[in-house]
C-alpha cells in the first residue's frame, strides 16, 4: 500500500471512530431518557438492568474516546511525517496531466 493511500485509510479510520463514539453518545441519551420514562413507570427489571447498560455504554465511550485520540495524533504524525500534503499536490498535478 503506498503512503498516501495508508494516510486516506488512517483519515477513514478517524471518521469512523468518531461515527462510533457519536453512536454511542446517542445510546447513552436514549437509555437516560428510557430510564426517566421508567421513573414514573417503576419496573424492576429496568430499575435492576438500565444502569448496568448506561455504565458499560459510557465505559465504551471513554475507551473509544481514548483510542479516537491515539489514532488522530498517530495519522497526524504520519502525514507529517511522510509529507503527505505534497503528496496528495503531486497525485492532483499526475491526474490534471492524464
Amino acid at each position: 500500500m503506498n503512503t498516501l493511500k495508508k494516510f486516506e485509510l488512517m483519515e477513514k479510520i478517524v471518521r469512523e471512530l468518531e461515527d462510533l463514539q457519536h453512536s454511542q453518545q446517542a445510546v447513552i441519551q436514549k437509555i437516560g431518557k428510557i430510564e426517566v420514562d421508567n421513573i414514573e413507570l417503576g419496573d424492576q427489571k429496568l430499575d435492576k438492568d438500565l444502569p448496568d447498560m448506561h455504565q458499560r455504554v459510557a465505559d465504551n465511550l471513554e475507551t473509544i474516546g481514548s483510542i479516537m485520540a491515539y489514532f488522530a495524533e498517530k495519522t497526524d504524525n504520519f502525514g507529517n511525517k511522510n509529507n503527505v500534503e505534497a503528496l496528495k499536490d503531486q497525485q492532483n498535478i499526475d491526474n490534471a496531466g492524464q
